[in-house]
């Protein structure tokens, strides 16, 4: 029993240790905020480059859309005639609804698909500017030397954060953004 009590002491003076350790290392490290959002909404290449996506999406969409409606229409127009209709005629009617409705399935996967229209056009146009960002908050990361640099802009939940941790401007000087 008295070695039981001893090796439990043991362990929570080593716990105790590791914990105390930890804290530390985390107190010696240097962490500093970036707000990527702002520093990219400061940028005017940025700023156009959303602006023509948007208008190109938007025209894709529209295309798109009209594709939708022919399909629709043709379906509509069919479900009143049906009645009328052959079965010849209907198969040909059925057909030429499923394959508007591909068309426009297809064109949809063509434009905002994965490896779309639209991501291609993003990473043509918005990628260098985000890399050129990287690349400058790595610089006055290094220069600065921090060990962390945190993007409050993205899915980081951040509680409490001093202004005096946030690199964002610094990162636009850098950028020659003001």
């Amino acid at each position: 029993m008295k070695t039981m009590r001893i090796t439990f002491v043991v362990l929570l003076a080593f716990l105790g240790n590791l914990i105390t350790d930890g804290q530390l290392a985390a107190q010696n490290q240097r962490i500093a905020i970036v707000d990527s959002e702002k520093i990219l909404k400061r940028i005017p290449e940025y700023n156009s480059a959303q602006k023509e996506l948007d208008q190109l999406s938007g025209n894709w969409e529209g295309e798109v859309e009209a594709l939708m409606l022919e399909a629709q229409a043709l379906a509509k127009s069919y479900r009143a005639e049906k009645v009328l209709l052959t079965e010849e005629m209907r198969k040909e009617r059925e057909e030429a609804i499923a394959k508007k409705e591909k068309e426009a399935r297809e064109l949809q996967r063509k434009y905002f698909g994965p490896q779309g229209e639209l991501f291609k056009k993003r990473m043509e146009m918005v990628k260098p500017i985000q890399d050129q960002v990287y690349n400058a908050i790595q610089d006055v990361a290094l220069r600065r030397k921090y060990d962390l640099v945190l993007d409050k802009a993205n899915a980081l939940t951040i509680l409490y954060a001093s202004e005096k941790m946030d690199i964002s401007d610094e990162v636009l000087v850098k950028l020659g953004y003001r």
